[in-house]
């Protein structure tokens, strides 16, 4: 059996096939290897190395034992549903239909998948911003779409975030865009994105007639600076998919119950194609996720103000090391210059650094598209999601980097 020549040119231009027709190996998964392998300090993939709340582990052991172990609704199960619906009026002031606005799926991933399979045509443009999450170039060209990239000017100091041109930002978005698809807390810079920002993006939807699309799974993982759903602002809703999960916010990465939220009419385009992905999902999960997203507010402002000490663990250890660093605003992820400690090659570094230094990055490049990487080649991505005693561990081996 042989595989079509359009998808194999499909496959490839999207890094999910290499040339010679093998599955393409991740930088994840490749740099995850290297650390198994070399028993260095993982910091390279997001995912946390400590559980999540109790409440929200025990019920989940407690609906499978209550035999909650079948087929959920296509939905989602309505005590999720319930809980979503609380979660956007507690946090955000959105009124949202259980019944008809929100959709339960296998993870934000899926959500994303769904998303644009049901609202893209073949040809038709989506923008994101650049450097974005690596799923996202590979679902548009599973979607047939075409991808336009908006990048993210480097910051000039610490205290400054990765942001956009706005210009560049109005130019980038035509009337062959469908989508605009935006990732906020953005992985891998951690930026927040201004005010300013998100009213252009509303504002250039409405002008050229497209949909807007948000990843906000760091939704509640951000340090001084305001999370603004862009959903809540004017003339956006009706035109806005929004989509989160609980893996983050609950350190449940491995659950993969995710939503999105939206006008009853994009959602149910969106559910008719999702019918066939997962077709449901999780069904224990999702009870508990619900016990999650009804924690006091007190959870949701810990759990940030325990990821910022633990970014500035990790920031320290990387300053002192000599690296070029843009402290983030938000998500797990901090970005660091490799030029100071003698690389200009990001990927060369990571796979040089668990025997440089015991500890495992990945590179930027990774995040980009083949005509922008050379603009992000030396910067390199870490993970502080992980457990004190690791991260001071990391800067302590990191240190040994230093030219001093």
């Amino acid at each position: 059996m042989t595989i079509s020549g359009a998808w194999r040119r499909t496959a490839r231009g999207a890094g999910l096939l290499a040339d010679d027709g093998s599955v393409a190996a991740s930088i994840f998964a490749e740099m995850s290897a290297l650390a198994a392998r070399t028993g260095a300090l993982n910091l390279g993939q997001g995912f946390p190395d400590e559980d999540g709340p109790p409440e929200v582990l025990e019920a989940a052991q407690r609906a499978i034992r209550d035999g909650v172990n079948q087929y959920p609704p296509g939905r989602g199960m309505p005590v999720l549903r319930a809980a979503i619906a609380g979660h956007q009026k507690r946090f955000y002031g959105l009124d949202l239909d259980a019944d008809s606005e929100i959709l339960v799926t296998a993870g934000a991933t899926e959500a994303l998948a769904a998303t644009l399979l049901a609202l893209l045509e073949p040809g038709d443009e989506v923008v994101t911003f650049e450097p974005f999450y690596d799923a996202y170039g590979g679902l548009i060209a599973l979607a047939g779409g075409i991808h336009r990239t908006v990048p993210l000017r480097a910051p000039g100091s610490v205290t400054e975030t990765f942001q956009p041109d706005l210009d560049v930002l109005r130019a980038a978005v035509t009337d062959k865009t469908r989508l605009i698809l935006v990732n906020d807390p953005h992985n891998p810079t951690g930026a927040v994105f201004t005010a300013e920002t998100l009213t252009l993006i509303v504002e250039l939807a409405h002008r050229h007639d497209a949909l807007i699309v948000t990843d906000e799974v760091y939704e509640h993982l951000t340090f001084g600076a305001r999370h603004i759903p862009i959903s809540t602002l004017p003339g956006a809703w009706e035109r806005t998919v929004t989509i989160s999960s609980g893996g983050k916010t609950f350190s449940t990465t491995g659950w993969k119950v995710g939503w999105l939220s939206g006008p009853a009419a994009l959602v149910t385009a969106i559910l008719a194609v999702k019918q066939f992905l997962t077709y449901v999902n999780g069904a224990p999960f999702q009870p508990a996720m619900a016990v999650g997203l009804d924690l006091p507010d007190s959870y949701f402002s810990g759990i940030a103000a325990v990821l910022k000490a633990k970014r500035d663990t990790l920031a320290t250890g990387l300053t002192r090391a000599g690296f070029t660093i843009a402290l983030p605003q938000g998500s797990y992820f901090i970005v660091a210059d490799a030029r100071p400690v003698g690389y200009t090659d990001g990927a060369q570094f990571c796979r040089a650094l668990p025997g440089l230094a015991g500890v495992v990055a990945v590179p930027i490049s990774a995040f980009c598209s083949p005509d922008h990487r050379a603009e992000y080649a030396s910067l390199v991505r870490f993970a502080y999601c992980k457990t004190t005693d690791v991260l001071t561990r990391a800067a302590a081996n990191l240190a040994t980097l230093s030219p001093a």
